[in-house]
């Protein structure tokens, strides 16, 4: 299918198909999307937390309670979910994993490439630490991305998905031990089937026309 078909055809879902599990096959397929999502310089600063059973679904769901009990159905009936995190500060040991994979990777003609872009990827990291002092929101500015290229990937397999910024942050942290690790939740997505009384399902599409979200010079 087309992109454009996919981002005609593609909605938030409401309400799942609990009785429904992605093949794994398709969840593999979608994670090495996402995997290869692009980001600033190749700075990759975001963890991926992926539940696929019960377990590990209501672990996720202690983060939608009270005020945000709204979206706790979404992550315990889906297929699978996802929580995107972001790193809390961009550490010296993932600077250098990341040259080091772009090296094994072969992305290296020599030495002097190497440095140039080690160079390049720290230059853009004092500038939001040091000068725009915004190095948070710039990291989590790369989390998004990532989130598009999960949510079209799931479209482009027949999968829905619910992208979820309403729920407690520093309570799912804390229970998916994240800011030990470095990281802290930004979206939970989840995945999987819709119900037939996903009422969101039946609605047309609603953006804002052409004509006033674009300027041609």
């Amino acid at each position: 299918m087309e992109l454009a078909s996919l981002a005609k055809s593609r909605y938030t879902t409401k309400s799942y198909d609990a009785t429904r599990k992605i093949p794994q096959a398709s969840i593999d397929t979608l994670l090495d999307q996402l995997r290869l999502s692009p980001s600033s310089v190749n700075s990759q600063p975001w963890h991926f937390v992926v539940a696929a059973d019960e377990q590990g679904k209501a672990r996720i769901a202690k983060g939608a309670q009270d005020g945000f009990a709204y979206n706790e159905a979404k992550i315990l009936n889906a297929s699978h979910v996802i929580v995107l995190c972001t790193r809390t500060e961009m550490t010296e040991a993932h600077l250098h994993a990341v040259l080091d994979q772009e090296d094994l990777d072969g992305r290296f003609q020599n030495a002097e490439a190497r440095a140039g872009q080690d160079k390049t990827r720290r230059g853009y990291v004092d500038m939001h630490r040091y000068d725009q002092k915004d190095v948070q929101h710039w990291m989590e500015k790369q989390t998004y991305l990532a989130l598009g290229t999960l949510l079209l990937g799931a479209a482009s397999l027949g999968l829905d998905a619910t992208p979820m910024e309403g729920f407690d942050f520093k309570k799912l942290d804390e229970e998916l031990g994240l800011r030990a690790q470095g990281f802290t939740s930004l979206v939970i997505v989840s995945l999987g089937y819709r119900s037939e009384t996903d009422f969101n399902a039946t609605l047309p599409k609603s953006r804002l026309a052409a004509e006033s979200v674009f300027t041609f010079l």
